[in-house]
């Protein structure tokens, strides 16, 4: 055991993997859902007095009369998709993890929503101008490389009917966080685990042409040392307009938030709407 929480004990090489599954580790995807689905908990999906005005303004931008058919990339447990599909979208969901999307598709059957679903992982999506409207939404993009976020924009740009619309948000570099230690132990069941544990938590920053920020996660039971790595970036206007111009969008808009507030430079997120 000591020698395997040796190999965590110096800054990791950039994008090292995770030891263990994440979006799909049995108990995670547990504290994950409860996460999505806490009503007064902004961890993975924002408030839903915050939903219900993005849905809004969306349906403002693209209405579901013009712009029917959606899809909405990282739905999780589907509670963008569900309203989406109130406001007259044919909507489609993706979502790599597999509790997500059963409960997404057990709400569907129980409020006889035509939404599909699919587990999978959005990387892989090989849609040909099928849609008129495609989400991102709670800075999902960030998490990616650039190498991965090239891959998705020519997807999502091939995915999408001409006039369409690719709307997501990004944290900018005010969310960046300083780097940092902790160690905290749970004595019983915990985010991390269901057995008492040890959390070494870590932020790292690197110093790549991404501006790469690391948030690691060593979780130590008695019987096991899992290493779980999740990955950030954060954008300016200028930065995030420079990487997508490259892909053959034709226009584009900025905004404060993905529920239409003003853009502004001191603003902690940024929502991009890019038409093909």
């Amino acid at each position: 055991m000591f020698n395997e929480l040796k190999k965590y004990i110096t800054k990791p090489e950039l994008y090292a993997p995770s030891t263990n599954k994440f979006w799909d580790d049995d108990h995670i995807s547990k504290g994950l859902l409860d996460a999505h689905l806490n009503p007064n908990w902004d961890a993975a999906t924002r408030k839903p007095e915050f939903l219900d005005k993005s849905v809004n303004w969306i349906s403002k931008i693209a209405p579901s009369s013009q712009y029917r058919f959606l899809l909405d990339l990282g739905c999780g447990p589907g509670l963008y998709a569900e309203r989406f599909n109130n406001a007259g979208y044919s909507v489609t969901g993706v979502d790599f993890s597999k509790r997500s999307i059963s409960y997404a598709k057990e709400q569907a059957s129980l409020n006889k929503s035509n939404i599909v679903y699919h587990y999978q992982n959005y990387l892989t999506i090989d849609y040909v101008e099928q849609f008129d409207v495609i989400t991102l939404i709670y800075c999902d993009y960030a998490a990616l490389s650039i190498g991965d976020r090239l891959i998705l924009l020519r997807k999502v740009h091939q995915a999408l009917k001409p006039k369409g619309k690719f709307i997501f948000d990004v944290f900018t570099p005010l969310m960046r966080k300083a780097e940092s230690s902790s160690r905290p132990y749970y004595e019983e069941s915990g985010f991390w685990s269901e057995k008492p544990h040890i959390c070494f938590e870590s932020v790292y920053q690197y110093d790549d042409e991404d501006n790469t920020e690391l948030r690691q996660s060593i979780v130590l039971t008695e019987e096991t040392v899992n290493c779980y790595n999740i990955w950030d970036h954060f954008f300016t206007k200028e930065t995030l307009l420079s990487e997508i111009q490259t892909i053959g969008f034709n226009s584009f808009e900025f905004y404060g938030d993905i529920a239409g507030k003003e853009f502004s430079d001191t603003g902690e997120t940024i929502c991009a709407v890019f038409t093909k």
